[in-house]
């Protein structure tokens, strides 16, 4: 007869694996937008964007609103749950805090720069003072998205820490 698996993980510990799992989700979209997107926007500015023009221009602003806002979302419900398990507690508000910190950098710097970038009238010209700019914001974006999944890595060491129920 085969066994049935009757390993069931309780609600705060679901709930910390869905707040990873929502932040994989995020990490793999900063990684494809580093990766793809921003070299090709950042290569030979005023030249390189001409991703941004209307009619066909490229917006992720919305998406990012969302993937944020939702992953966010998940994290302080997963917080709740997870707020009786003091060692668990206590790691979740330190890497919420540090991630809220990446946020406000990127409101504060990455998001204003990037529509500066957006706004600017194409050109067949390359501006190196634009040049150099973009690629300040492609190399501090590559620290910002290393960190952000630096936060995520450490998020799943909160998983081996035991919630004293029938884990």
């Amino acid at each position: 007869m085969m066994k049935k698996n009757t390993l069931i993980f309780s609600k705060p510990t679901q709930w910390l694996f869905y707040s990873i799992c929502a932040y994989f989700l995020v990490n793999g979209a900063q990684l494809w937008e580093t990766a793809l997107m921003v070299p090709a926007w950042t290569a030979a500015p005023p030249a390189s964007l001409l991703i941004f023009q209307k009619p066909y221009a490229l917006d992720f602003k919305l998406f990012w609103i969302v993937m944020h806002s939702l992953h966010e979302i998940i994290f302080i419900v997963a917080l709740c749950y997870n707020w009786k398990i003091k060692a668990r507690r206590d790691l979740m508000l330190v890497l919420f805090l540090a991630h809220l910190g990446l946020r406000i950098w990127t409101l504060i710097y990455f998001a204003p720069t990037l529509m500066e970038f957006q706004r600017l009238p194409y050109s067949d010209t390359v501006d190196l003072i634009l040049k150099e700019k973009a690629m300040q914001w492609r190399n501090l974006n590559i620290v910002r998205v290393v960190l952000f999944f630096m936060l995520n890595f450490l998020l799943i060491c909160g998983l081996k820490i035991k919630d004293n129920s029938n884990e």
